[in-house]
């Protein structure tokens, strides 16, 4: 029994951060000292990110707020909310792009209805409230009141796996189960201006974006026109070190990530024995090169960690354009990122056969989950 996901789409807020000048406003913030200075414009001109997107429309500068929470454009002053604030924030905004993506996923599902749906998993990393995303999106989308409701909170930046691999599990439990998985982050809720080497790493690559895809092994449901992906196996692994390198606390003004310099290092270190295991779920790969796998779906935490992974499993530039591109478009939209990646394979022209997919993100731990997934023959 395959399970599908029959589709996949992707949402982001309408205010963009162009990225050289979201650079100029923190290089300049009044409490930098000058190697906090230098330290911005290392990290920002060094991100491989051209645009970002916010749900927090005063961080731009053309726009300007009489009452402003997160940005005084007429002072170009980075102001610090407190966590209550931004969550409230949060609240209303994530609510908006976990709906959209949502209903687009659904509107491109070909042959599922609202009632179809069975499970909503959500997942999120960025704020809280209750009741939650999963009940937003049953109430604005119609579903089923009966709709089995899951959401992954405070996971990271690799949650999307653990969310697919739960959608793979009630699929195989109940052939009839048609699954959706949303993922919707508001990572820019917590910029701050500081002279820390790792909150500035943070606010150079972090952004907002959400993703949906619908998931189902039914053999009823009408074939699409394009690709599908097809959910083959899942491994999750703790490296032996870098518990520290990689962090999400919440703070008296908003959530503190910590991003050490070193975790791309311990990337490098570890990253062929986190892939082990999920090679040898597959016979057919074992032995071969990394760069024998047609397609790898990387999550881009940054353009370091990128750089690493391509090193270390020599890979072919071609390979790394989806997380590379979508990186330079997006930024780290966190959870959601890696279903930016995927979306940009299943857009690229259809071969006859199927094609191999090796996709992987890293988190808090560290922790490195890894999938193996096709994409199927138009």
């Amino acid at each position: 029994m395959t399970v599908l996901m029959r589709s996949l789409e992707t949402a982001v807020p309408t205010t963009v951060m162009i990225q050289p000048q979201v650079r100029d406003v923190f290089a300049a913030q009044p409490g930098l000292n000058r190697l906090g200075q230098r330290l911005v414009t290392a990290a920002f001109d060094s991100s491989g990110i051209d645009t970002r997107y916010t749900a927090v429309e005063e961080l731009t500068l053309e726009r300007h707020s009489e009452s402003p929470l997160f940005f005084d454009s007429a002072t170009r002053t980075i102001l610090s909310p407190g966590t209550k604030a931004r969550n409230e924030v949060y609240a209303e905004e994530s609510t908006k792009l976990f709906i959209e993506a949502a209903q687009k996923a659904l509107d491109t599902a070909k042959g599922v209805s609202p009632e179809d749906i069975t499970h909503v998993v959500t997942v999120s990393c960025t704020g809280f409230f209750n009741p939650g995303p999963d009940y937003k999106i049953v109430r604005a989308l119609g579903l089923s009141p009966s709709a089995q409701r899951f959401h992954l909170g405070f996971m990271g930046c690799y949650a999307a796996f653990p969310a697919l691999r739960a959608a793979k599990s009630f699929c195989d439990a109940d052939p009839k189960a048609v699954v959706l998985v949303v993922s919707a982050e508001l990572c820019s809720l917590h910029v701050r201006s500081s002279n820390n080497p790792d909150t500035i790493v943070g606010t150079s690559l972090f952004a907002d974006g959400a993703a949906a895809a619908v998931i189902s092994s039914r053999t009823d449901l009408p074939q699409p026109q394009g690709s599908m992906l097809s959910l083959d196996f899942f491994e999750t692994t703790l490296t032996p070190v870098g518990e520290e390198s990689m962090a999400w606390n919440i703070g008296d003004e908003g959530f503190e990530m910590v991003l050490g310099t070193y975790v791309p290092h311990i990337i490098d270190d570890h990253i062929v024995g986190a892939l082990a295991p999920l090679i040898e779920r597959d016979e057919s790969l074992i032995g071969l090169e990394y760069r024998d796998i047609e397609h790898w779906a990387i999550h881009p935490g940054g353009r370091s960690i990128l750089d690493k992974v391509q090193a270390k499993l020599k890979l072919s530039d071609d390979q790394l354009i989806p997380a590379r591109e979508t990186l330079r478009n997006y930024g780290n939209m966190s959870s959601a990122t890696v279903m930016f990646v995927l979306k940009h394979i299943l857009e690229q022209p259809s071969a006859e056969t199927d094609e191999r997919i090796c996709s992987m993100a890293f988190g808090p731990g560290l922790t490195v989950e890894t999938a193996l997934l096709t994409k199927t023959a138009a």
